[in-house]
């Protein structure tokens, strides 16, 4: 079986709101994330697709997980990461052009969003300090 080794960040702001991206092709939201090329590491490739997809830098506050699925054939490995923004968006510069859209989501309307990836949720809300009840 082929394999896809990837990064995704978690970047929350200050006002409890997510950092997310939706492709050209769905009205579905994710975590901005992105396969891991030659020589690169995870956390390498982490700040690279937040800076593509988002237009926002980060820094890498802590290694979360490691998700292991099968997609469409693929044996998927994605690591997560929880980032922190360093400064303003730049727009999105995603070289792929399936990135269409960046916004902040607030966590508590997370359950109302529809999500590409809702294994997701639990990593996200389990990045943040709001207690939803």
């Amino acid at each position: 079986m082929k394999q896809w080794f990837g990064s995704a960040a978690i970047c929350i702001n200050e006002r409890n709101e997510v950092l997310m991206v939706r492709g050209n092709d769905s009205d579905r939201w994710a975590v901005p994330s992105g396969g891991i090329e030659i020589g690169e590491t995870s956390e390498d490739c982490c700040i690279r697709e937040v800076r593509e997809e988002t237009g926002y830098d980060v820094r890498i506050l802590e290694k979360l997980n490691v998700k292991e699925i099968v997609l469409k054939g693929f044996e998927v490995q994605t690591h997560y990461f929880k980032v922190e923004k360093t400064g303003d968006s730049a727009g999105i510069n995603d070289p792929d052009g399936t990135i269409v859209e960046a916004a902040w989501k607030s966590l508590s309307n997370l359950h109302d969003l529809d999500h590409m990836y809702p294994e997701d949720m639990q990593t996200i809300l389990g990045c943040s300090d709001l207690i939803i009840g």
